[in-house]
């Protein structure tokens, strides 16, 4: 894993997009963070095809701090099964001292 991770997941109103994004930042689980949406969405449930509209929340935080993240939105979260996903995240080394920062 990278030292850092962008990690994502969605929500079904923005309202509760914006409460995950809150928890996490104040909780220092995350750095900062973003709410997106609507999107439009297509997914498998329960053996079929289902559409909604979802809002997305991007967070940034350090490699070490994303287990505690990710148990924090699961935690949080409404859905039985949320999508919590990363990727790899570099940036600029005073951004990247901003992060580490942020989450301790």
């Amino acid at each position: 894993m990278a030292d850092y991770v962008q990690v994502s997941t969605a929500a079904d109103t923005r309202e509760t997009a914006v409460e995950l994004l809150n928890s996490a930042v104040k909780a220092r689980l995350a750095a900062s963070g973003q709410v997106f949406g609507p999107a439009i969405t297509a997914f498998w449930h329960l053996g079929e095809l289902g559409n909604g509209e979802e809002w997305t929340v991007v967070l940034k935080t350090t490699a070490a701090r994303y287990p505690e993240l990710e148990a924090h939105l699961i935690e949080a979260h409404a859905w039985d099964n949320p999508e919590v996903s990363f990727t790899p995240l570099g940036g600029s080394a005073a951004y990247l001292d901003w992060l580490d920062r942020s989450t301790s």
